[in-house]
């Protein structure tokens, strides 16, 4: 619905032919910006999109990004790309014209594709209800924040607008006819909730869906689809289970996920290459570390050419007897935590409970038991969260991390300070993202 100011590609490059800003210049030192905005978008009330419609944006990130006084919402991906911490000011030197001044050199690359590259500017004659009270303002936008069908969001500058919505069901756009950029070749666009993997296959064999994906149990039966086109790119990225490292976690179990050769032991009860041979049908490449290593990139540790822990349970339940782990009625246990606990993980997928069962069992030949529960995508979310430790000890929401366009090269947002158990940990990753961004 709103343009983004960059149209990243999948080079993590600019595409300002297609983006809403028209250029981008800075200083040699790096903490000056200059950001040209094409003056051909338009509202689809017919108002230009202008430079304010950018400062009453970044208006919004600062204000929802700060902690006292604490706002009524919080910016969700504050401290990515510098935004809004590196900022100094953002101002409108003309119509179409933002100039941005930061608090310190930074690298460039970086800065505009991670942090610049993360505004989608909002019409500010809309949307700007208390001008000189913040604190409304953000009220007003929260009593907005669930309510789709309001009239504010009838103003967009993108291609689409929305049209309706059923809860659980599915949303609606249809095509904005003032839209400046490439005209969509489709007049409605419906986003419809999946409700298992048989109705997704049953809807691509059908044509009632266009475009979805092919669940993996259903992988032999593709044939069926007579109508589609199939394509299996490489996500740049990687999944991962997320043991919690609190103190905090039920059972002590935190104290011992802190410790690298029991997280190391783990890893070696997880058959990667059986699981993706088996369950992913060989679509899928053997990660051990944030940096994926398909395609190959100037990031790639030669260490890493071999799985530093490959699977070996034997090799892993020998690594925990190393450091005093003793096995009691089938459970290493150590100072009276046991490496027992309940690994939570996303419901309604076929292939990822066959995944967790056969790393239960794997993990079993270590001493290491878990139970397993299903719960939906976003209770799991919810749950394995830092601020509540206490309710969870182990989750896996079939997914992990990709390095978009504008979390590359530094991956903020997961490996921001401030996030870690270990402050030496902390420290480290506190000295890499300066290495990248500086």
């Amino acid at each position: 619905m709103y343009k983004p100011l960059l149209h990243i590609t999948n080079q993590d490059a600019v595409n300002y032919k297609r983006s809403l800003a028209e250029k981008i210049t800075y200083n040699k030192a790096g903490d000056e910006y200059t950001i040209d905005l094409n003056p051909k978008y338009h509202w689809s009330n017919g108002d230009p999109v202008t430079a304010q419609d950018f400062v009453f944006t970044w208006d919004l990130f600062v204000a929802t990004s700060r902690t006292k006084p604490a706002p009524p919402w919080t910016y969700a991906w504050s401290g990515i790309g510098g935004l809004p911490q590196d900022w100094k000011s953002a101002q409108a030197v003309n119509a179409h014209t933002v100039k941005i001044t930061l608090t310190q050199p930074v690298n460039p690359t970086w800065f505009i594709l991670n942090g610049l590259g993360q505004i989608s500017p909002v019409p500010k004659t809309v949307w700007d209800k208390y001008p000189t009270n913040m604190t409304k303002e953000l009220q007003f936008l929260q009593s907005h924040a669930n309510s789709p069908a309001a009239k504010e969001y009838q103003v967009v500058d993108g291609p689409f607008r929305f049209k309706s919505m059923i809860a659980n069901n599915q949303w609606v756009f249809v095509d904005n006819p003032h839209y400046d950029g490439h005209k969509a070749s489709i007049k409605k666009l419906i986003f419809q909730y999946e409700t298992s993997t048989s109705a997704e296959f049953t809807g691509l064999r059908n044509g009632t869906i266009s475009v979805g994906y092919l669940p993996d149990t259903y992988w032999k039966s593709r044939n069926q689809l007579t109508g589609d086109r199939l394509s299996m790119p490489y996500v740049f990225g990687f999944n991962y289970l997320a043991p919690n490292l609190s103190s905090k976690a039920p059972g002590g179990v935190g104290t011992a996920f802190q410790q690298a050769y029991v997280r190391q032991a783990l890893e070696m009860g997880i058959d990667q290459k059986g699981i993706i041979s088996t369950f992913y049908h060989g679509h899928g490449i053997v990660e051990d570390s944030p940096i994926p290593s398909q395609p190959p990139t100037q990031f790639d540790d030669p260490k890493l050419a071999k799985p530093p822990f490959p699977f070996d349970p034997a090799a892993g339940k020998k690594l925990l007897e190393k450091h005093g782990w003793v096995e009691k009625n089938g459970v290493m246990t150590k100072n009276g935590v046991s490496l027992k606990f309940n690994l939570l993980y996303m419901s309604g997928d076929p292939t990822l409970t066959d995944m967790v069962t056969l790393i239960k069992s794997e993990w079993a030949r270590e001493g290491v038991q878990i139970s397993l529960t299903a719960e939906p995508f976003a209770n799991v979310i919810g749950t394995a969260s830092q601020s509540d430790p206490t309710k969870w000890q182990m989750a896996f929401w079939g997914g992990g991390w990709t390095y978009e366009p504008d979390y590359y090269p530094s991956g903020d947002g997961l490996f921001n300070t401030g996030g870690f158990a270990s402050p030496v940990l902390d420290s480290l990753m506190s000295g890499e993202v300066n290495l990248l961004t500086h």
